[in-house]
């Protein structure tokens, strides 16, 4: 019988592991722009963020935002956008990713005081749709499908 994963695999999906964090949340690394972090993956979160401080840390052009984020524990958080980035999660890559910014502090805060460690962001639905996310939660792993190879046509 075959396995999820060999199914997956088999189908052109990457494989990357997840680490259950104290608070119950799944973690993830991934690359901005060549530098790397960690994330908290949040199906729950309908664009990916990262926290005002990581601005330079991973290079982001960034433009004020009329949007106002609303979250678990904030509401009417001031944002900024961060378009044309790179990003890479296990062999998975895309170009011209959008980030939102904005205070990351009560989510850090609360993973602080639960002894979890900060992150620098949070990957969201936007990107799991992207890459056509598939979740293992029993096994702890996502799975992203890589870009499809076209093959030439006959003539």
């Amino acid at each position: 019988m075959e396995t999820l994963k060999d199914f997956l695999i088999n189908k052109g999906y990457s494989k990357i592991k997840l680490k259950l964090t104290k608070t119950n949340h799944f973690e993830i690394k991934a690359t901005i722009n060549g530098i790397k972090g960690r994330f908290i993956l949040d199906t729950g979160a309908s664009s990916s963020c990262v926290g005002f401080e990581a601005i330079e840390r991973f290079n982001l052009k960034v433009k004020d935002s009329e949007i106002k984020a609303v979250g678990a524990g904030a509401s009417d958080m001031l944002t900024q956008i961060s378009k044309s980035n790179h990003l890479k999660i296990g062999k998975w890559k895309k170009n011209r990713v959008a980030l939102i910014l904005f205070n990351l502090s009560h989510v850090n805060n609360g993973l602080i005081n639960h002894n979890a460690d900060p992150v620098d962001g949070i990957i969201g639905a936007d990107i799991l749709k992207k890459g056509k996310a598939i979740i293992d939660y029993q096994k702890k792993y996502l799975y992203l499908k890589l870009k499809e190879i076209s093959l030439p046509k006959d003539s």
